[in-house]
């Protein structure tokens, strides 16, 4: 009896060699914060592409009152408007429930494909608490972009300092994407101060309706 290897989870089409981007979270809801956050890395760092990972939900969060994912990623997919950036549920399909193994499992399904991790300056200064946070940096470049009131606390935290022999200067920022690991870049500019919390509170204090399904 022929044992079938499981099937290979649909991803994002991307070229060999091109450079992508990884920007994560829940979309609850998506916002011009997470616009501005992959437009300029596209834009800084030369990237090809940016993927909105929209996960199945933070395992250190209550997500008993997340929407379904579905929802997430079509008010995504109507948010994003931009070419270069996808919008997928592929951590969902990978069954990966933590950015270490996302990472591991990335590389190793696309080691043809240039990845950059995206996050915000203020999950650079508290990626220590993240697990297996090390390798993650070992595996991937991170591109940190600022966030109103994160700017010191990101550049002072235990990862900038564990890894500040590997910080690229801001002007040479084009280069993360063909770094080795570990390797991280710091961009500043215009900072969008709106967070998917607060438009949480808003919408809730507003007695606003949760993001709508997407449509069958």
């Amino acid at each position: 009896m022929t044992t079938r290897k499981p099937a290979r989870p649909a991803m994002p089409p991307a070229r060999p060699g091109m450079t992508v981007g990884l920007f994560g979270g829940s979309f609850d809801p998506p916002h011009e914060g997470h616009r501005h956050a992959s437009l300029t890395a596209i834009r800084r760092l030369g990237l090809d592409r940016v993927w909105w990972l929209v996960t199945p939900g933070n395992p250190l969060k209550d997500v008993g009152r997340l929407p379904p994912i579905a929802d997430r990623v079509a008010a995504a997919a109507r948010f994003a408007r931009h070419p270069r950036v996808v919008v997928t549920d592929l951590e969902a399909r990978l069954g990966t429930r933590w950015t270490e193994d996302l990472v591991e499992a990335l590389t190793r399904l696309r080691p043809d494909l240039r990845f950059v991790l995206v996050i915000g300056a203020d999950n650079w200064a508290t990626f220590h608490r993240w697990g297996g946070w090390r390798r993650i940096a070992s595996r991937m470049p991170i591109a940190v972009v600022d966030r109103p009131g994160a700017t010191f606390r990101a550049l002072s935290s235990p990862a900038a300092r564990a890894f500040a022999e590997r910080r690229l200067p801001e002007s040479d920022a084009r280069r993360l994407p063909f770094q080795a690991a570990p390797a991280w870049v710091f961009l500043t500019g215009h900072r969008v101060p709106i967070s998917s919390t607060m438009l949480r509170a808003a919408r809730s204090n507003a007695g606003a309706p949760p993001i709508p399904s997407a449509p069958s």
